[in-house]
């Protein structure tokens, strides 16, 4: 069966596309507000045709991500919906965020003790340190910077590099790979290519490690699973590859358009300086906000119910994430960004068994790069004028290319 026979329920409808482009690199598509109008889940049809639900209402968007039974993460499954070309060559990596269980949950739990409230505490004098040394080079340099270079992106490459054992000597290599493999507009082609490289780069990276220990996460990794044979090496590549491009690609773009945000948001931005107890508070506001993830694919693995409609079983299904943050039953007025408004029940690390593995690290070097940031340069101003900012590409991690500013 192809992907495209296994649409949603025949419409006559011309229907809304999905995913479509931010104007605003912190707002989601104007053409969102569709979804939403017609309710909580409805259709829209994907680049290639296939017709698929979306789901746009927080508790419906809830319901898909915590019934993984139901609702299946599986990627290389035909019926599981690929929202751009490039996740066509992502059918290939068989890392865990596109297993169910019990697959998902052994992989899953190998990891889960390196991502915990407690070793992301002892990592945060590291971040500290490293977020200064950057802010440092920036001062050194002088106006204008350009923060996602400059800053954003360094904090949780470096960060991850030394969590996984990975040399940060090979960053400008896999930064542009993993580039490839996030930008919504990458073909087919180029994507199959990049993940080609980081894979082999990867391979050959275990396989030193092999004859030369170190103390990162796949070394761990390398003595505990691949050794027993828990783990085959192609299984250990994959997540290395899922770590390595989700560990520093999510978070540079959410610290980068974070830093945007509380600019364009000079009375959110004075009540945080005023008050440094509301930063953890601000920095889940900010993810709801901004939902740089735009959405995550599933496809029902029974005929069920949803949103008052009749999912058939390999009907696809799009939990649209930006929109589901923005829906005011569980956000009063969420249109609205507020520091103070407590939304860590947003969805912007997903929900139920498939929930962001690393959101402790990312909360972690949200919260230190943004204050100590604001802290030191208290001038900081963008250097040219918000609509004139690069936004990345609908199908991909959302955020922007570039961010100028001066102090």
């Amino acid at each position: 069966m192809t992907e495209t026979s296994t649409a949603a329920p025949a419409d006559a409808r011309e229907l809304p596309a999905y995913p479509q482009a931010r104007g605003c690199p912190y707002q989601p598509p104007a053409g969102y507000d569709t979804y939403r109008e017609q309710g909580p889940v409805s259709l829209v049809e994907l680049y290639n045709g296939r017709r698929v639900w979306a789901v746009s209402g927080h508790a419906e968007a809830r319901q898909v991500l915590l019934d993984a039974a139901t609702y299946s993460s599986d990627r290389v499954h035909p019926h599981y919906p690929a929202t751009a070309p490039r996740f066509e060559s992502a059918r290939k990596v068989r890392n865990f965020i596109g297993m169910d269980p019990p697959e998902h949950t052994v992989q899953r739990r190998m990891l889960l003790t390196n991502f915990t409230v407690r070793k992301v505490q002892a990592l945060r004098p590291g971040i500290q340190r490293l977020v200064d040394e950057l802010i440092d080079a920036i001062e050194a340099k002088g106006p204008v910077a350009d923060l996602v270079p400059d800053f954003a992106l360094p904090v949780p490459s470096v960060v991850i590099c030394e969590l996984l054992g990975v040399p940060y000597t090979d960053h400008a290599f896999f930064e542009q790979q993993s580039r490839r493999v996030v930008t919504g507009t990458t073909s087919l082609e180029d994507s199959a290519d990049a993940f080609a490289q980081l894979a082999s780069y990867l391979d050959g990276l275990i396989r030193r490690k092999e004859q030369e220990p170190g103390d990162g996460l796949l070394d761990t990794l390398i003595a505990e699973q691949l050794s027993t044979g828990a783990l085959t090496r192609r299984d250990l590549v994959d997540i290395a590859l899922l770590l390595l491009v989700a560990g520093h690609e999510t978070t540079a773009s959410a610290i980068a358009l974070g830093v945007l945000t509380l600019l364009e948001n000079p009375e959110q931005l004075a009540a945080l300086r005023a008050d440094e107890t509301l930063l953890p508070g601000a920095v889940e506001e900010l993810l709801r906000y901004m939902a740089i993830a735009d959405g995550v694919a599933r496809f029902a693995t029974v005929d069920t119910e949803l949103g008052g409609h009749q999912v058939k079983a390999g009907d696809g299904v799009i939990v649209v994430i930006s929109s589901a943050n923005r829906d005011d039953e569980a956000f009063p007025a969420a249109d609205a960004f507020d520091v103070g408004r407590g939304a860590r029940h947003h969805i912007s690390f997903g929900h139920g068994v498939h929930q962001c593995i690393g959101q402790n690290l990312a909360r972690a070097e949200m919260e230190i790069a943004l204050s100590t940031l604001f802290r030191r340069l208290p001038g900081l101003r963008l250097a040219e004028p918000s609509g004139q900012l690069p936004v990345k590409e609908p199908g991909g991690v959302q955020g922007i290319w570039r961010l100028p500013v001066t102090w």
